[in-house]
């Protein structure tokens, strides 16, 4: 086995970094009053929810927690409670992050409130909460899984990936890269 289960959430991390980045850019965008084109917003709103919660934590919540469940990890307490919990205000946030979005646009930037807020809080728990992952979840997983157990869920990932749409994870690398592009250089 070249790569572990995971390694490819790992990456993806690094996806969802670069995307809070650029994110934080255009909340300082947002902060100087200066106009923010909807679709840039837009295409945070679809990251989140396809990336971020229909992709990764599927992959995380509905699989990684689970194997990890089986091997002894308890579901109360930390590490699982806790990110749960997170990946629960995540999705949250999320929801109110794309509400915020539509009322900005419809708005031409008058409501821009509560937009910052939501983008504040988003980025406030996405560093810790990777952080979590990267450094405890991750390494536990990997002394508890057997090759076998992190090729089986590098195949249910891949599964995730399909029912999402072909190539979704490839397209979503080149939109975070499009989209620090077009922060930092609107």
């Amino acid at each position: 086995m070249l790569r572990k289960a995971t390694q490819v959430l790992e990456e993806e991390h690094r996806v969802i970094q670069g995307m809070a980045a650029s994110l934080a850019i255009v909340a300082e965008d947002i902060e100087k009053r200066k106009p923010v084109d909807g679709e840039t917003l837009h295409n945070f709103v679809t990251f989140l929810d396809v990336f971020v919660q229909r992709c990764h934590h599927r992959k995380e919540e509905t699989y990684l927690f689970a194997i990890l469940e089986k091997k002894g990890v308890p579901t109360e307490g930390c590490p699982l409670a806790v990110l749960n919990n997170e990946h629960a205000k995540l999705r949250s946030l999320s929801s109110q992050f794309a509400d915020s979005v539509e009322l900005y646009t419809a708005t031409q930037g008058q409501a821009r409130v509560s937009l910052q807020k939501t983008i504040h809080a988003l980025l406030e728990l996405l560093p810790g909460h990777i952080w979590k992952e990267d450094y405890l979840l991750f390494p536990m997983a990997d002394k508890l899984l057997s090759p076998e157990e992190q090729e089986l869920l590098l195949t249910q990932f891949e599964n995730v990936e399909a029912r999402i749409g072909p190539n979704i994870h490839h397209d979503f690398e080149r939109l975070a890269k499009r989209m620090e592009v077009t922060a930092q250089h609107p």
